[in-house]
């Protein structure tokens, strides 16, 4: 390694850039010298991979960043744990440390007797004091205030930074040692009832988690709700919202509003006439059309916001606006801005038209009736929101729902204009290359700038995580593997040119354990692909739950015996991005990559499917759940079906807390919901309806009708119990 590049790698590691990272291959990568480059200018240290000199003073400029601040931006500190806090002062300088509580009580600091060397800034000493924390410090959202004594008038310059004191261990989950829980997940666009609007809803919510609360379910998981565009055409992928904080209108039950029942008989018959219009699409199983449903349910909703709302109603919508704050105000905007702005109006490049800028204010004022309602539209989904959830546990139900929260928001949407100072533009969270995507996966979504965060306070991440939970009994994280590093690809290249970004995970983690812990609520993390082998048992450590699917639980070919499952875990036999399992037993997975020219070696690819059915056949048959030599014919319905049944029942064998049934499993059908590594035109993603093995519709009303979801629920149920 030349001595340019040796500096540009410590240069990148000082910045929490892997120059190696060790792929599904189990083989060790390196990352270009050009990748680094770009990935530390986005970051905001432009230099030339091989300019020795400007390396080298950027990295001495790197290691003496901390030293030209007093406090760190934010310090995050386990409660218990008795940390300490460096302040840097002009050498000689006395300096005091207090922390201010968020109820406003002040507890002054221990300086400890802890000498270090002072350092030379910008031509002056620099002197580093040492604080401790104290281990009895309450959880909650804390200052930290510096006092130096200085010449001038007062003698004294304050300075303040965030301090959050978060759970050593969040410990919501602890309630299902004694009794291990299930629960049933879903896309809630696809679970439809006779009254939807041709996509499920709210309603749908509430309707799945009394009936799976009558089997002895505990939650419902469903995909993120996450909102997208204000006005269609919708991105299809909940995955791919345009925020993370804020939720997708498209999902109200428009006559469950107390607007609906106080219109004028014309306007509630005109609603009722664009309903109509819909529910034709219910009793059938072609893809789902998103946007004709919510391009009406716009038009009524336009409707119902001229209604005038009670006393009461109107101070509850008043106090939503003031929990949610700017945040909701900023978003409320962008939607009114993005339905009378095209995407690719010149405009939204005016530097102007930035949070708080002149242009973006005069928008406010032109378009207040309209930002009314967006902003009114975000109340009624935490309304329902809400109602779902109160509906859940009066079921009986532990939790209630588990929402999904995705990794990023599309790159060109509400959260790139609201948070792009938080953001990395010029970078797209990806995935390096695994065993189902060999060229690696780009998401088009801009990662979080790790320094920036912490120079704001954590404040967007807490926003978020706060809105997110306010109505959910628990939270499925996507991806959390991002809060320990993300795979950055610099914008226009390859996934294969880019590189893992380090995150503060005792910060990201910590953070999401306090909220969590204060909304009472369980956090499963989705720990699957490639990862670091210390993360999941940090994750463990620190009271969340990670993920096992059936079919990834093998070694050699060799199912992991269900004993030898992770306890801290939401244990599934599938997940969204693979088959149904009956579709997984009849290599629809397969047929369907080969179809789309996806698979390098099909014959290859069934061979292995077939030794995979073979193993876990046998698996099933040595715990005596399934009989012994048979050999059961999966084209056959019930065979099949009798097969998805013991998968569950040996999946129930595991310790693990959770445990997860798929609706999909549980009525029989086999049509995958996501394809990666497709487009739309070439695969349906996130618009396939529930259907039973038949590919006749199945609506929520008639679940209990479907052959087998009773008995699925029940045995699983069963297995469970203590």
């Amino acid at each position: 390694m030349t001595e340019a590049r040796d500096v540009l790698h410590r240069l990148a590691h000082a910045y929490g850039i892997q120059t190696v990272y060790r792929g599904h291959d189990g083989l060790e990568h390196r990352v270009s010298d050009a990748t680094l480059a770009e990935i530390l200018t986005a970051l905001g240290c432009a230099v030339e991979p091989d300019g020795l000199a400007g390396l080298e003073a950027a990295l001495e400029h790197r290691r003496l960043t901390p030293w030209r601040r007093v406090l760190p931006h934010t310090t995050v500190c386990r409660a218990g744990s008795g940390t300490s806090v460096p302040v840097h002062v002009p050498h000689g300088s006395l300096v005091s440390l207090e922390a201010v509580l968020e109820d406003g009580r002040s507890w002054p600091l221990e300086q400890l007797e802890d000498f270090t060397e002072p350092q030379e800034v910008s031509g002056e000493p620099v002197g580093q004091a040492t604080f401790r924390l104290p281990p009895d410090l309450p959880l909650g959202w804390h200052l930290l205030r510096a006092s130096l004594e200085e010449g001038g008038p007062d003698g004294e310059r304050r300075v303040e930074a965030t301090l959050v004191v978060v759970p050593d261990r969040l410990d919501t989950a602890d309630v299902f040692r004694q009794r291990r829980g299930w629960g049933l997940s879903t896309q809630l666009y696809s679970a439809r009832s006779a009254a939807s609007w041709g996509l499920g809803d709210f309603h749908d919510l509430a309707g799945l988690a009394v009936q799976a609360a009558a089997h002895g379910g505990d939650f419902v998981l469903t995909n993120p709700l996450h909102a997208s565009a204000p006005t269609p055409p919708v991105v299809s992928s909940p995955y791919s919202p345009s925020t993370r904080r804020f939720v997708h209108p498209m999902y109200l039950r428009i006559e469950d509003l107390p607007e609906y029942a106080d219109c004028t008989p014309e306007h509630r018959a005109q609603v009722d006439e664009l309903a109509s219009s819909h529910r034709a699409a219910n009793t059938m199983a072609d893809t789902l059309d998103r946007n004709a449903a919510y391009a009406d349910k716009l038009v009524a909703l336009r409707w119902l916001y001229q209604v005038p709302r009670s006393p009461a109603r109107e101070q509850a919508y008043r106090d939503y606006c003031a929990e949610e704050g700017q945040g909701l105000e900023e978003f409320a905007l962008w939607c009114a801005l993005r339905a009378h702005l095209a995407a690719d109006d010149p405009v939204w490049r005016d530097p102007g038209l930035v949070p708080g800028g002149v242009l973006a204010e005069r928008y406010r004022r032109e378009l207040a009736e309209e930002i009314g309602l967006y902003r009114w539209m975000q109340w009624l989904c935490d309304e329902q929101l809400a109602a779902a959830q109160s509906t859940a546990r009066t079921a009986g139900m532990r939790l209630g729902l588990m929402l999904d929260l995705a990794v990023g928001a599309d790159r060109n949407n509400a959260d790139a204009w609201m948070l792009q100072d938080l953001l990395v533009s010029s970078m797209s969270v990806g995935a390096p290359p695994d065993m189902y995507n060999q060229v690696g996966q780009d998401w088009s979504q801009s990662p979080w700038h790790p320094e920036r965060l912490a120079e704001t306070g954590y404040r967007a991440y807490r926003d978020m995580l706060r809105s997110v939970l306010r109505h959910a009994g628990g939270l499925r994280v996507d991806h959390i593997l991002g809060m320990f590093r993300l795979w950055w690809v610099p914008v226009g290249r390859s996934p294969l040119d880019g590189a893992y970004v380090e995150y503060d995970h005792e910060a990201m983690i910590g953070i999401l354990a306090l909220e969590a812990h204060r909304a009472a609520a369980v956090v499963v993390g989705e720990d699957l692909g490639t990862f670091e082998p210390w993360v999941q048992d940090y994750l463990a450590e620190r009271g969340l739950l990670g993920t096992s699917i059936l079919w990834f639980e093998q070694h050699d070919g060799v199912p992991r015996p269900p004993r030898d499952y992770r306890v801290q875990c939401l244990t599934s036999v599938n997940t969204h991005d693979l088959p149904p399992t009956a579709g997984y037993l009849t290599d629809l997975h397969v047929d369907l990559r080969e179809q789309l020219g996806l698979l390098t070696d099909p014959a290859g690819e069934r061979r292995r499917s077939a030794e995979e059915r073979r193993a876990y056949l046998r698996a099933l048959q040595e715990e005596g759940l399934y009989p012994p030599d048979a050999e059961p014919d999966l084209a056959e319905t019930g065979e099949r079906a009798d097969v998805v049944l013991a998968l569950h029942r040996y999946l129930a064998q595991a310790p693990s807390l959770l445990h997860g049934v798929a609706l999909v499993d549980a009525v029989g059908e086999k049509r995958i919901q996501n394809q990666p590594g497709t487009q739309q035109h070439e695969y349906p993603n996130w618009e396939v309806p529930l259907a039973d093995a038949a590919g006749r519709p199945v609506l929520i009303d008639d679940l209990g009708a479907v052959p087998g979801f009773s008995r699925l629920l029940r045995a699983v149920d069963r297995e469970l119990a203590p």
